[in-house]
């Protein structure tokens, strides 16, 4: 198994994972009260709920998600990014899990974003992806 620069897949295992959520209808919203639902929200319980996770959320928009992540603070960044995010040199996408039509009728593939060095914690929720997707 590959290893994470700080641990995070240890420490979220039966302890926090730490989540950011930015709103990107429909994959995920961000209500007033601030609980975070959608698919994506969904994916990242089902994850959490197998390796034992409890979720703290951070809600903010991805430009200041991505720089939390960037500076430790955060495992994980969900809202509906794209393959070809321009954060990538802050956050580490996984392999696309799934692919939608925009606005616009062009394919886009989503990542979730990932804290970057954290290599264990990638490979085991991308493993989790194929799993759900019937990758694996």
């Amino acid at each position: 198994m590959p290893l994470d620069a700080k641990g995070a897949l240890k420490r979220a295992t039966n302890g926090p994972l730490y989540v950011g959520a930015a709103e990107n209808l429909p994959w995920t919203r961000v209500a007033d009260d601030g609980t975070v639902s959608g698919p994506e929200a969904d994916l990242i319980r089902d994850y959490a709920s197998g390796i034992g996770a409890r979720i703290h959320w951070t809600r903010d928009a991805v430009s200041e998600l991505a720089r939390r992540m960037k500076d430790d603070q955060l495992d994980l960044v969900i809202g509906g990014l794209a393959a070809d995010t321009p954060w990538s040199d802050k956050i580490a996408p996984t392999r696309p899990y799934r692919t939608v039509r925009s606005a616009d009728g062009s394919k886009q593939k989503l990542v979730i974003g990932v804290r970057p060095g954290e290599n264990a914690l990638q490979v085991s929720l991308e493993r989790f992806l194929a799993r759900r997707s019937g990758e694996l």
